[in-house]
């Protein structure tokens, strides 16, 4: 709703930055993380905040579904934050704490939760009564207790639509009990014969999830990355932690 309102005629709502926008810890059963957040306010007023958890479900088409209701087995009553509201001065910042503490003798696995932040101030129209738009954003923590660590191999190669184009994409498995990502850059020959450097699409592949990453073209010197004329050979390694995951495969819709 924020988005059609027309530019000036808003005051307030969500007006702040956040960083980081994710952490990624270990901790130890029995002992305290702290971990720091910045929210930094921009709007022409002082701002309010409100400051909670969530449990998070990572949906097949990449989206976050988050929820009050305490998920089967939530880490989230390991948490506990510096304060439920937050006043910030126009132009502020605030290096808000929060602790993870998990249980002596909790088994290794990975605690994932989501530090909530909600503007309470709603937008405000010119010559108008003041709307309830809002806004919030999720920070998505992953904390691996002990020494919880992703498995992750891919199990296909194939070729789909995302965005109207077709993409290379590789389906990943973890079997692990932490979360990964496979990153690195690999090569690809289009069938005009154009080389092209390519990177996986940055997601998180859950445990016991298998997930879909397309990987694409880079964009060089801020050019906007060509278009893939299938079918595509990519060859390479692409790397999670201090693995590696070699691909040799042809793409062909």
């Amino acid at each position: 709703m924020m988005a059609l309102l027309p530019a000036g005629a808003w005051a307030q709502g969500f007006a702040a930055y956040i960083t980081p926008p994710r952490f990624e810890v270990q901790v130890s059963p029995g002992q305290s993380l702290r971990q720091v957040v910045e929210i930094q306010h921009v709007g022409r007023e002082k701002g309010n905040y409100r400051i909670y958890t969530n449990d998070w479900t990572y949906l097949p088409d990449n989206s976050v579904a988050f929820s009050d209701d305490l998920a089967p087995d939530s880490c989230r009553p390991w948490v506990a934050v510096e304060r439920r509201e937050l006043t910030i001065e126009s132009g502020g910042r605030y290096r808000y704490r929060f602790e993870i503490t998990p249980p002596p003798g909790t088994p290794t696995r990975e605690c994932r939760f989501a530090l909530m932040i909600e503007g309470l101030d709603p937008a405000r129209v010119e010559g108008q009564l003041n709307f309830p738009v809002g806004g919030r954003i999720g920070v998505i923590v992953y904390a691996s207790i002990g020494d919880a660590q992703p498995q992750l191999e891919i199990m296909r190669t194939r070729v789909t639509t995302i965005n109207g184009k077709p993409t290379a994409v590789i389906d990943v498995r973890n079997t692990g009990n932490a979360h990964g990502r496979v990153e690195g850059f690999v090569n690809g020959t289009d069938a005009s014969g154009a080389r092209l450097e390519m990177a996986p699409a940055d997601l998180p592949i859950l445990p016991g999830e298998t997930r879909a990453v397309a990987i694409t073209p880079v964009e060089q010197d801020g050019k906007p990355a060509p278009d893939v004329r299938f079918p595509l050979v990519i060859k390479g390694q692409l790397e999670w932690g201090k693995n590696r995951l070699p691909l040799d495969a042809s793409f062909t819709p």
